[in-house]
Formats: structure tokens, sequence, C-alpha cells
């Protein structure tokens, strides 16, 4: 007699989260027939409660914003991963009801930029400050071999990035967003802003471009995004990060391996054309 697995996104707002479409279809891929994935509008003050309240079919969760700090106090372990980056993304429940936090988001960033050929670069650049910024900091930790210059908007921003450049071993130097358009001659960029925020630099893209990585998949192509492509650089989306941190959750949560990535990217793309 199988017993049903059950997992889910929690988040606020959560809604449009893609995560349910790329684990199915996995589940679906690989022949889960007993286990399920749901989603969860949860904010900070409710997830405490959420948490205790899960039975043991319960297999894993995995968090979006606003809980990826949230969560830390409410688990039994962290991997060095997501304490780096003080972030949890990924929760596993061992048979025996112990809570371990992982961050896939970091290894999921590596994945992305090593399936378009680029695991090393001499230099890159990030283009904004946030959470995402700061996993960005830890995927180039191992991939960059010397400086990254942080694009930022504030003073408070630029101490953050100072601060997790020192945290993660990362040589980051501070520049000015309205100097934004230099970043774009790196070899790798990484945009980490909200939506629109880099729009303006699309006029500004040089002939010999590098790699962009722009981690928005709503909308997509971002403006910077198309004229990188038409200059004739490479170009990682978000839905590449999203499918490449899905496939390390999945294969955590069910302890199966590989994870189908085709058939989760496959229907990642589906439901985004449908929207």
């Amino acid at each position: 007699m199988s017993t049903h697995h059950r997992a889910a996104v929690l988040g606020s707002p959560i809604a449009h989260s893609l995560s349910p479409v790329l684990h199915r279809a996995a589940y679906a891929e690989l022949g889960l027939d007993d286990w399920s994935y749901d989603r969860f509008e949860i904010d900070e003050r409710a997830l405490p409660g959420f948490v205790e309240g899960l039975d043991g079919s319960w297999a894993g969760l995995s968090l979006t914003m606003p809980l990826k700090r949230a969560v830390i106090p409410l688990l039994d372990a962290i991997s060095d991963t997501a304490a780096s980056v003080e972030a949890v993304n990924t929760v596993v429940f061992g048979e025996d009801g112990r809570r371990t936090g992982d961050n896939t988001d970091i290894p999921g960033m590596v994945a992305a930029l090593r399936e378009r050929g680029v695991d090393k670069v001499e230099s890159a650049a990030i283009l904004g400050a946030g959470a995402t910024a700061s996993s960005a900091l830890a995927a180039l930790s191992g991939i960059c071999a010397g400086p990254v210059t942080a694009y930022v908007r504030s003073a408070a921003r630029a101490d953050e990035m100072r601060g997790w450049g020192e945290r993660l071993g990362v040589d980051v130097r501070i520049a000015d967003w309205a100097e934004a358009d230099l970043a774009l001659t790196a070899p790798l960029v990484i945009a980490t802003t909200p939506a629109g925020a880099a729009d303006a630099l699309a006029g500004s893209v040089p002939e010999r471009s590098g790699t962009l990585f722009d981690v928005l998949y709503e909308p997509w192509p971002t403006r910077l995004a198309s004229a990188w492509a038409e200059r004739g650089g490479a170009v990682v989306g978000g839905l590449d990060l999203l499918v490449h941190q899905a496939v390390l959750q999945v294969e955590q949560m069910t302890g199966r391996s590989p994870a189908p990535l085709a058939a989760m990217r496959q229907a990642g793309e589906e439901a985004l054309a449908a929207r």
C-alpha cells in the first residue's frame, strides 16, 4: 500500500507561482502518482502555525518571499549554502520529522549558467542589491576569478553588498546605479532588479556582449534581454533559474535523481505562454 506524499510552495503573494507546474510535471515524468504539490498563501505570521500543523505525509516545502529568512528558526538544521546567505528556499522533512533547510537558488544559478557554457569568468557585474543579489554573489564565489561590481541605488544597499562580499569571500566593488550602462561590458552580467527597472539599459548593450543572466521570467523577454539577444549575446533567463532550482528541490524531496529537467522546462514554458 503506497502512502500519499505531499509538498507545496508557501509565500505571499503566491497565486502566480510556477512551482506547482514544475513539480507536478516532474512527478508525472517520474511516475510518482501518489505525490501531490500545492500552493498556500502564507505570510511570516502564519508560517510557524502552518509548519507545526504538518503531518507525516509531508515530504517538503518550497519557500518564496517573504519566508526565506522567517523559516530558519523553525528548522532543526540548515545547509552551509543556506547559512551563507541566511535564506532557505527548500525544507525537507526526514522520516523522523526532522526539518532541514537548504538553498537551491545558488546551485540553481550555477547550473543554469553551466548549461549555457559559463563555468568560469574573470569578472562580473550585478545589477541591484536585493535578496537575489546575495544569492548571485554566492553563485559567483565559485565561478568568478576576479572582482564583482555591484550597481546599487543607495548607500545602505552598498554597505549590504560589501558585507555579503566579505562573508562570501567575493571581491565586491560598488558602483552607482547612474553608471549601470558600464555594467554591460562585463563578461557576465546578472540582473536582479524588479520588472522594468533595467529597461532603460536596453539601448546601451555593447556590440560585443558576454552573457546576461536576467532573473525575471514574467514579463519575458525583458527589454534588456531582447536587446542583448539582438546583439548576439548569450541570455540566461529567470525560467532557467526557476527550473534548475526546482530540479534540485524535486531530487531532495523525492530522493529520485536525476529530476526531468526537459519536461519541467517545457511545462513552465507552456504555462507562461498560456498566461
